[in-house]
């Protein structure tokens, strides 16, 4: 079992940054990637920002790009999302995850554990 606590979600203005951490906490050492998703409401889930645990390889949807950056500190078992540059459009609920294998990092079925999930609301 691995818990997801996410926290740092709120409410500013376009153009400003947030700073996403998702605590991770039971067995830690059986996990590949931990990723970030989004959901505004009426839509699908989408994939944001992933890493691998190991060797800490990143991947990025192309609407963050440049302006989100996901990092991991395994001292604190603590996954960050830092976001720069925000936009009404980043609105949404954003939720941290966890897979156990290999394989797509992007796709919401590919991950085990899911967090609760922080809210993000960015006015224009």
């Amino acid at each position: 079992q691995v818990q997801l606590v996410e926290s740092g979600g709120g409410f500013l203005q376009a153009g400003g940054s947030l700073r996403l951490a998702c605590a991770v906490s039971g067995r830690t050492f059986s996990m590949y990637a931990m990723g970030w998703f989004r959901q505004a409401p009426g839509k699908e889930r989408e994939f944001v920002a992933a890493i691998t645990w190991g060797a800490a390889n990143t991947y990025y949807a192309n609407a963050v790009k440049g302006r989100f950056t996901v990092s991991r500190d395994n001292g604190k078992n603590t996954v960050y999302l830092q976001m720069n540059s925000l936009k009404p459009e980043d609105t949404a609920k954003y939720y941290c995850a966890s897979k156990g294998l290999r394989g797509l990092v992007n796709v919401p079925s590919e991950y085990n554990y899911w967090g609760q999930g922080t809210q993000v609301i960015v006015s224009s």
